[in-house]
């Protein structure tokens, strides 16, 4: 017996003496238990670790010295660094908190959730366990997204408590998506169709966006999207945490869609998960 499943099997020995509903300190006993069975399993696949750590080299190169020349002039790509990497970290987030929803997918395919449904947990601990190991795994993939642009000649012109502040934005904004994912892998029949639908829709979300290119260039339908679209706002708010500018709008619109999208989804997701178990 692994000791995630001997620490879940205590209170569930507990709950069926009579000890009544699980408490807090139980379900986040539940919660670290869970997280350190999905590290093992990225102990196990190391192979499942290759998007966190090189999407962040090849995305940073690729647009880079693919579209800095476009947008900034040719040999001024560097120029283009401070633009865009802040914009990546938003990207980073969307691209990492999709892999949640193919995770869950699988687990019910191998049969892992049988194990589950004869516990008495609470079904958000092992939804939150997921998230747990994400937001991890969208730490270091920032982290080298990070030091990728500070080799490329990223400078920030705020100071280290704003980039931080950007960092736990895009970290707060990332949770909120791995429920939308959660939804989806709880959804979808196959990992195969959860992750081509997250294509459908991570990619207006992100190529319509201030991500990339400033608003002004693109056509008037196309820039009214990029108004509404919340990783604009997100990428903004990174930006000018980073390179200094008005933050207050950004920030709040970020934080709201990011309490929008949690409200919204995650009592679905934990309904969905109840149901499935």
């Amino acid at each position: 017996m692994t000791t995630a499943t001997a620490t879940l099997d205590r209170p569930a020995q507990a709950a069926a003496a009579g000890e009544g509903r699980i408490g807090l300190r139980a379900n986040l006993r539940h919660i670290g238990a869970l997280s350190r069975r999905n590290l093992l399993q990225l102990k196990q696949d190391p192979e499942s670790m290759f998007d966190a750590l090189l999407m962040p080299v090849i995305f940073t190169l690729l647009f880079v010295y693919v579209f800095g020349g476009a947008v900034s002039g040719k040999g001024h790509q560097h120029d283009y660094v401070n633009y865009v990497v802040p914009g990546l970290m938003a990207m980073m987030g969307m691209n990492i908190s999709q892999a949640v929803g193919t995770g869950i997918n699988d687990d019910f395919k191998k049969g892992v959730m049988d194990r589950f449904r004869t516990m008495p947990i609470a079904r958000s601990s092992v939804l939150i366990a997921k998230i747990v190991v994400e937001l991890g795994r969208m730490m270091i993939a920032t982290a080298i997204l990070l030091v990728m642009g500070f080799a490329l000649g990223l400078t920030i012109h705020t100071d280290v408590l704003h980039l931080l502040a950007a960092i736990g934005l895009s970290a707060v904004f990332g949770a909120s998506l791995m429920w939308i994912f959660i939804l989806l892998g709880l959804t979808m029949r196959t990992p195969q169709a959860v992750q081509g639908v997250a294509m459908l829709v991570l990619m207006p979300l992100q190529f319509g966006s201030s991500i990339f290119a400033k608003p002004t260039t693109m056509p008037g339908w196309l820039e009214n999207f990029t108004k509404v679209n919340p990783l604009s706002n997100l990428a903004d708010a990174a930006r000018n945490l980073i390179n200094g500018g008005p933050v207050a709008h950004s920030v709040w619109m970020t934080l709201a869609w990011a309490v929008g999208i949690t409200v919204v989804t995650a009592p679905l997701a934990v309904a969905r998960f109840r149901k499935k178990t």
